[in-house]
């Protein structure tokens, strides 16, 4: 029989294409992160990993899985099933089931760096030479998308190569400055060189000028099925993407594209990645028929608001396009899809270090807050970390500037010592807006507080909440064993229901994590909007 295919966390339905297929899911895939719609049968937007999850044909230890297209239908359920919340979808052109696979081996080829077998670079460059740190004021891992398909033809393919050297070339490459990958975009897209194979701008511009150009192989410029993978596959932190860098796709467009280019910008979207359109000879009146969709530049980049499509007339005299478009990519503050839930917030943590909880209880309450605080990317540019302990007094075991990595936050977290007393929420909420989001009210970041309690307050939470989200803090209440209702729901941001959580057993708060997570990833999608 047929090997089965090893296919990542995030491989969806509509990315296989046979009837039935074998595949093989990884091991701990995070499951907040699964977008999965349906139950039993799944809307081929849905992860394949997640609804084998879902439907608990696979654990998160991974394994074989069999998928069998479907067909679409109306109404898919929203089920929460073996700690992954599917969602509802009224309608999807096509589906999928999963049952069990048989264990074969896996293809091989699947996760091989394609850099094994291209030139390697060796050493990293040192970083006190400033001709090799790069342009450090420009900071961005940027990948060319470029069309090879057969209707650019052999003479336009070298002119837009040369376009691509002289933009690197402006761009200032180097270990501290931009990093550039190529992909070829056709039936079969191909990465020419990672971000992580050349660190020097004559490196890159040396592979650029012997990549070839594939025009036995290629029908038709696939620009929609190259954009999806690039951004699901080249930004990984193997392939030398940086943490906390903006991730760019500039794609060469050249006429139009002949698939869809909405659905990989939404991919692109999700995955973080900002997407520039550079259209060059546009279709004419003549050929507006054979366009499958006017409206595509605007559906595939990252915002519809002018600054990531960029229009250049003809592959000829193109220089003076390459200064404004340079500018562009080393815009940092401009790039609005960096902006994830997971790397631009501030989450606080109130702890409830009451006597009614015990030492056992309190272990338990720190680890649900490493859970959640786990989940994201916590840097100095990224999202943030505080928390504060009470009883009718209140501590700050640290605040969001203390550390900014994620390992010494989780090592802060596991050190906090049980305090043991009254229980004061209102004033510790009053304490946490002033004390701990006061000095950050002004950053970049969207902030969150998340209230833990096991407890009636001795004093009023209700004016202190109101406060705190007036200063713009969404707050999330928690309580286990006695804790009101009606004091967490006066806490909570609106809407109340989705803000409210509750459990009888300081053992179910593990249960709760994916949906914190998801709530604030959620409040944080919807002031964007």
């Amino acid at each position: 029989s047929l090997a089965s295919t090893a296919i990542t966390c995030f491989t969806r339905g509509l990315d296989l294409r046979k009837g039935t297929e074998d595949v093989l899911c990884p091991a701990n895939c995070p499951l907040w992160q699964f977008y999965v719609f349906g139950d039993g049968v799944y809307a081929s937007l849905s992860s394949v990993c997640g609804a084998a999850i879902h439907s608990g044909v696979i654990t998160n230890t991974g394994g074989a899985v069999r998928i069998q297209t479907l067909p679409g239908q109306e109404n898919y359920p929203a089920v929460n099933a073996n700690g992954i919340q599917s969602q509802v979808l009224s309608r999807w052109a096509s589906s999928f089931s999963v049952t069990a696979g048989t264990k074969n081996t896996a293809l091989e080829a699947v996760g091989r760096s394609v850099s094994t077998a291209r030139p390697s670079t060796g050493k990293r460059p040192k970083k006190t030479l400033d001709k090799k740190a790069g342009n450090k004021d420009c900071k961005a891992d940027i990948a060319f998308l470029i069309d090879g398909s057969y209707n650019i033809g052999q003479r336009r393919f070298n002119l837009q190569k040369n376009f691509v050297g002289k933009v690197a070339v402006m761009l200032g490459i180097g270990t501290e400055g931009p990093h550039v990958g190529v992909v070829q975009a056709s039936e079969h897209p191909k990465i020419e060189f990672y971000l992580k194979n050349f660190t020097a701008t004559k490196e890159v511009l040396m592979y650029h000028h012997c990549m070839h150009y594939f025009f036995i192989f290629f029908s038709c410029s696939k620009q929609g099925k190259a954009l999806k993978y690039t951004a699901q596959k080249f930004f990984s932190l193997d392939n030398g993407a940086r943490k906390g860098i903006p991730k760019i796709i500039v794609v060469f467009l050249d006429g139009w594209p002949s698939d869809d280019l909405e659905e990989a910008g939404i991919v692109a979207r999700e995955f973080g990645v900002n997407v520039f359109i550079v259209s060059v000879a546009k279709p004419t009146t003549e050929e507006l028929g054979m366009v499958q969709d006017i409206g595509f530049v605007d559906k595939a980049v990252c915002r519809n608001n002018g600054f990531f499509s960029y229009q250049m007339p003809t592959w000829f005299g193109t220089t003076k396009y390459v200064k404004p478009l340079v500018q562009k990519l080393c815009s940092h503050e401009q790039m609005l899809c960096s902006k994830t839930c997971y790397n631009s917030v501030n989450i606080g943590f109130l702890i409830d270090g009451s006597s009614s909880i015990g030492e056992s209880n309190f272990r338990l309450v720190l680890e649900f807050v490493s859970n959640v605080a786990k989940a994201f990317e916590i840097s100095d540019i990224g999202s943030k970390v505080a928390a504060v302990q009470f009883t009718y007094d209140q501590r700050t075991e640290f605040g969001f500037t203390d550390y900014v990595t994620k390992d010494k936050v989780l090592s802060a977290i596991r050190n906090i010592q049980y305090m043991s007393g009254g229980t004061a929420t209102g004033d510790a909420i009053s304490f946490t807006t002033r004390n701990v989001f006061g000095p950050v009210k002004d950053g970049p970041n969207k902030n969150f507080l998340v209230v833990l309690t096991d407890g009636q307050s001795y004093d009023d939470v209700r004016g202190p909440a109101a406060a705190a989200q007036k200063a713009g803090i969404t707050v999330f209440s928690v309580g286990v064993a006695w804790a009101p209702l009606d004091d967490l729901k006066d806490m909570a941001s609106e809407p109340r229901e989705s803000h409210t959580f509750f459990t009888r057993e300081f053992t179910g708060l593990e249960m709760m994590v994916p949906d914190i997570i998801r709530g604030i990833c959620k409040d944080f999608l919807d002031s964007k909007q």
